[in-house]
């Protein structure tokens, strides 16, 4: 008979990034280190010391990330949707500080 192994790397905490997933004993975002090897590029290695994490971590947080596919994608899509809205507002008020 197999045994079954979990890897409890991944957490949500209602109390920390409103329960998004995060890595134990952090409070980095899954969704973080997704998008910085999703739109950044970075690779596993620039992720670990980016973010200070163990390899072993880094992997963890992708291969959840690919696991959970849609349910990430859909929240960095929320996420980039609020601070559209935000930065719109912040136009609209003049306030928008534009850096060349």
């Amino acid at each position: 008979m197999a045994t079954i192994h979990s890897i409890e790397t991944i957490v949500s905490d209602a109390d920390v990034h409103g329960g998004q997933p995060i890595i134990a004993g952090t409070r980095i975002r899954v969704t973080d280190v997704v998008a910085s090897h999703l739109y950044r590029g970075h690779n596993p290695d620039e992720l670990a010391v980016n973010f200070n994490l163990d390899l072993g971590r880094v992997y963890a947080v992708l291969a959840y990330y690919y696991q959970h596919k849609a349910e990430i994608d859909a929240l960095m899509q929320t996420e980039a949707d609020r601070a559209e809205t935000y930065r719109d507002r912040l136009a609209q008020s003049g306030r928008l500080i534009r850096v060349e």
